[in-house]
């Protein structure tokens, strides 16, 4: 247990050095000079591109770029080209915003997924069974972006309450009580459509490992028991068909900045998501390069806890 401990942490920081190595050579290497940062400013001239090269170090060497920029971040020295703010504290700012919009819909994500997969599996053929795998591959083949202003015409139109941002405009006067339920309205909403397409994948992987169990002996001895039908499907079937959702779930950290630019940008969540998506337009690259190295350590992470969580599932695995 140890030495696998020790092994994997090592391979993953190898990893994360050459996905680093990377991202750094894609930026570099993308159209356009990385110092016009506003080349639509008539302000902007020579020497004070000049300048601007030297202070971010775009003047020196290739391999010099990469380890000054990355000392920078790792040291949290590394400014930002659109503001010349700390990249860390910008991200520290957004990261809690999306940390709340990821939570809530991965809770929702998981715990409507399970049942609905399950239920799906025991009542194969049923009008359950056609009707969610209908309606789940009809939302997972919706863009998302539209999903998503389809539910904003009706969250709009049917309860008549503003769903952009994180509150409401003019509700800083308000009494605690309707500030936490407006906050709570505005994070569900994009939560949900977050969810929705998670739901939709998850529930026909649950259903798909389902049927796979469902017919094992194991699970007609426990029926013969007189167990009931939840203790027999949710205790002993969905247990050993976890393993694959355990790859899955190590797979979920990344979305907390990828998964969330399309939702954030349209809902106008001031989160991580939509500031890659701010950085992009502004071709701020240390804010690019350092959400994609924490993306990569997420998913690193994630992989790493996928590893640990096999052996609890699946105890063979030791040997």
């Amino acid at each position: 247990m140890f030495s696998f401990t020790v092994r994997s942490f090592f391979q993953k920081l190898v990893t994360l050095f050459f996905i680093s190595v990377i991202s750094f050579l894609v930026v570099y290497l993308a159209p356009g000079e990385p110092s016009q940062i506003d080349p639509m400013n008539p302000k902007f001239t020579a020497e004070d591109l000049q300048r601007f090269r030297q202070e971010f170090n775009l003047d020196k060497p290739l391999h010099t770029q990469y380890y000054l920029l990355y000392k920078n971040l790792f040291t949290g020295d590394l400014k930002s080209w659109k503001d010349n703010q700390p990249v860390l504290g910008k991200i520290y700012e957004r990261f809690l915003n999306s940390l709340w919009l990821f939570i809530v819909g991965t809770v929702i994500t998981w715990f409507l997924s399970f049942p609905v997969g399950i239920n799906a599996a025991v009542r194969r053929g049923s009008f359950f069974d056609r009707s969610t795998t209908f309606v789940a591959y009809v939302l997972y083949s919706m863009p998302g972006f539209y999903l998503a202003y389809l539910l904003i015409l009706f969250v709009v139109q049917k309860f008549n309450v503003p769903v952009i941002g994180m509150s409401t405009f003019g509700m800083s006067g308000a009494g605690i009580g309707s500030q936490v339920m407006d906050r709570i309205w505005h994070l569900v909403i994009p939560s949900l459509l977050g969810a929705v397409v998670g739901i939709s994948v998850l529930s026909r992987y649950v259903r798909a490992q389902m049927l796979e169990v469902i017919h094992q002996d194991y699970i007609r001895t426990a029926k013969a028991k007189g167990l009931s039908g939840d203790e027999v499907y949710y205790r002993h079937g969905l247990r050993n068909a976890l393993l694959p959702f355990v790859t899955m779930f190590g797979l979920i950290l990344p979305g907390l900045i990828g998964g969330s630019v399309i939702i954030e940008t349209i809902f106008g969540w001031p989160g991580m998501g939509r500031m890659g998506y701010e950085a992009i337009l502004a071709r701020d690259y240390p804010i690019i390069i350092a959400l994609n190295f924490l993306a990569a350590v997420l998913t690193l992470i994630g992989t790493f806890i996928s590893d640990l969580l096999y052996m609890v599932v699946d105890p063979r695995i030791r040997l």
